[in-house]
């Protein structure tokens, strides 16, 4: 089983690239995303791999960062959702945002993917509520203001805050999510808590 793929890029496409590892081509699909973030062909690459091994084929998803595979195991186990559409969503959402998204449970962010409709929208929030608080890669929130580095780790003190206050993780996170959501600026962890039990009480 391939887990990761380092080479030189040989060409690049609108959903796959060829990675020379070797002297051998890989074929490997991958998200706008990721793509937008490797170099020409010429340059080195290292792509996390998934591997999907079929009757009539075996297939690779490459991704420039963990998280982003991680997303894509996590929307595929969800009906309906194959390696396409979990790559057409991470296409048009990068994992802090998907995260955000489904955490507000905003079915017209997901479902401005390409081949995503509105009942299937529907059923990747819903179902992905709970398992998505779990992932890492929701400590990571891009206010209005785009100072996502400053961002990482503030949103989850906000969330163990309210878990510690009783409230459940998903709905704890749902609530600090939509709190930034709608900050202008990176607001301290006091201000997020308390905009939080603001969106929990309403």
């Amino acid at each position: 089983m391939i887990a990761k793929l380092t080479g030189i890029i040989d060409t690049l496409d609108e959903d796959r690239m060829v990675l020379d590892v070797a002297g051998v081509g890989y074929l490997v699909f991958c998200s706008g995303q990721t793509l937008r973030r490797m170099g020409r062909p010429g340059e080195a690459a290292s792509l996390a791999i998934e591997t999907h091994v079929r009757e009539d084929h075996i297939h690779l998803y490459g991704f420039a960062e963990a998280a982003e595979r991680d997303w894509f195991r996590l929307l595929t186990t969800v009906q309906g959702v194959g390696a396409r559409v979990a790559l057409a969503i991470l296409s048009a959402l990068a994992p802090g945002e998907l995260a955000q998204a489904i955490a507000a449970q905003d079915k017209a962010a997901v479902s401005r993917s390409q081949g995503v409709g509105p009942k299937l929208a529907a059923r990747i929030v819903g179902e992905l509520k709970d398992k998505a608080a779990e992932l890492t890669v929701v400590r990571h929130v891009d206010f209005a203001a785009g100072k996502s580095a400053e961002a990482d780790g503030l949103l989850e003190d906000a969330v163990s805050a309210l878990v510690n206050l009783g409230f459940g993780r998903s709905d704890a996170f749902g609530a600090v999510a939509q709190a930034a959501g709608r900050a202008d600026d990176a607001p301290s962890v006091e201000a997020l808590v308390k905009a939080g039990l603001k969106e929990l009480s309403a």
